[in-house]
């Protein structure tokens, strides 16, 4: 009996030690969960998750684990900056060359060196079709991939020509050129393709030739061009109509009217190509494509900016092509639905709603420009004569 231990005996200062490594473990939760979680004078970002209780191994996790760096990859990375895609796998432009067959071998058309090619796109109507057969049939196919609008809805009514099943076909009902193009001519999309043509359908190419169009365009480095108008032409402004005198190199930059003096280098005087028939080489249009408006379907005002685009200065790289010169007709381009011509009134208010969409492009561009103040104009002292469409 005297060797009992007494429970009671031992039980007090059992008890207290306990207690005392309770508060001690509970402190050090506390201080790490703090830690963890607060706001520090370098901004780390308050974890929400601070307001519950967690267990003390994953706390430890989240204190050690580094932030990752965003990976730069052509395929893009996800929110941990950690690559999507293998980066020799991921290929950020496409084309709109079509396959001649679903069999056959695919490796065989990319061991050989595909031949360099440009686009013609143009919006069409059935109502002007023998007259856009013309056109393209002027673009060979090994020089040329052809890209049709449809803004009547009619597709099926071009497969007897000949160049049809070689052209890429987008209907749209009611919709215009500049609409298409913002939609289905991305840079990214037409990337592969040297010059892109976006033009009227109501052209007609009798004395054009698009090979030696271009053989001009390259010799005399214009990144935005455009054929000259036969003077028998509807003509907006006197620099597109062919020079009565051809110089030797077949371009002029520039005109001297009423108008404009022969100093003169603002649009429309010179630096300048209309909307109608626009030949843009692959840098031009990248920035071209950017300027397109979504809204602003009618691309009124585009005309006085396109020297933007010059790579360069507009006075030099921007011009017109008198070697090669077009037939522009003037027709009314949008009909119905059914085929035939809107009517005089339409047309009016057609007329009426572009000339607004001018006054809004310019708006936007002279808000932007006052807002980037990292952006230069660099041609500031050069103001644009005012537009006489």
């Amino acid at each position: 009996m005297g060797n009992r231990i007494s429970v009671r005996s031992i039980a007090a200062p059992a008890v207290a030690l306990i207690f005392l490594a309770l508060l001690l473990v509970a402190g050090a939760v506390g201080t790490l969960h703090h830690n963890g979680n607060s706001t520090s004078m370098h901004g780390v970002l308050v974890n929400h998750r601070a307001t519950r209780p967690l267990p003390r191994k994953m706390l430890a996790v989240e204190a050690v684990q580094p932030e990752k760096e965003p990976t730069s990859n052509s395929g893009g990375a996800n929110q941990d900056g950690e690559p999507l895609l293998p980066r020799g796998l991921a290929h950020d432009t496409t084309n709109l060359e079509m396959e001649s067959s679903l069999a056959g071998d695919p490796g065989r058309k990319h061991q050989a060196a595909a031949k360099p090619k440009s686009l013609l796109a143009i919006p069409v109507g059935i109502k002007n079709k023998e007259v856009v057969d013309k056109l393209v049939s002027k673009f060979h196919a090994d020089d040329f991939t052809v890209m049709l609008f449809h803004y009547d809805g009619a597709v099926e009514q071009w497969g007897d020509m000949e160049w049809s099943e070689r052209a890429v076909h987008v209907s749209a009902k009611g919709q215009t050129k500049w609409w298409f193009a913002k939609r289905f001519l991305h840079p990214d999309v037409v990337a592969e393709y040297d010059y892109v043509f976006v033009w009227d359908e109501d052209i007609e190419v009798d004395a054009f030739d698009p090979v030696r169009y271009l053989d001009v365009v390259r010799r005399e480095g214009l990144e935005v061009s455009q054929p000259a108008l036969d003077r028998r032409s509807e003509i907006h402004h006197a620099i597109t109509a062919r020079a009565l005198i051809q110089t030797e190199d077949g371009v002029h930059r520039r005109v001297t009217n009423s108008r404009c003096d022969g100093d003169s280098k603002a649009p429309p005087c010179a630096g300048w190509v209309e909307v109608m028939v626009p030949v843009f080489s692959r840098a031009a249009w990248r920035c071209a494509w950017r300027m397109v408006q979504n809204d602003l379907i009618h691309g009124w005002g585009l005309d006085y900016k396109l020297g933007y685009c010059a790579q360069g200065d507009r006075a030099v790289n921007v011009g017109v092509v008198d070697s090669e010169y077009v037939l522009h007709r003037g027709v009314p381009m949008l009909s119905d639905g059914s085929g035939r011509a809107t009517s005089s009134a339409g047309r009016a208010a057609v007329r009426l709603r572009s000339f607004r969409e001018m006054q809004i492009f310019n708006r936007r561009w002279e808000q932007a420009a006052a807002e980037d103040g990292s952006w230069m104009d660099p041609y500031a002292a050069q103001p644009a004569t005012a537009s006489s469409r």
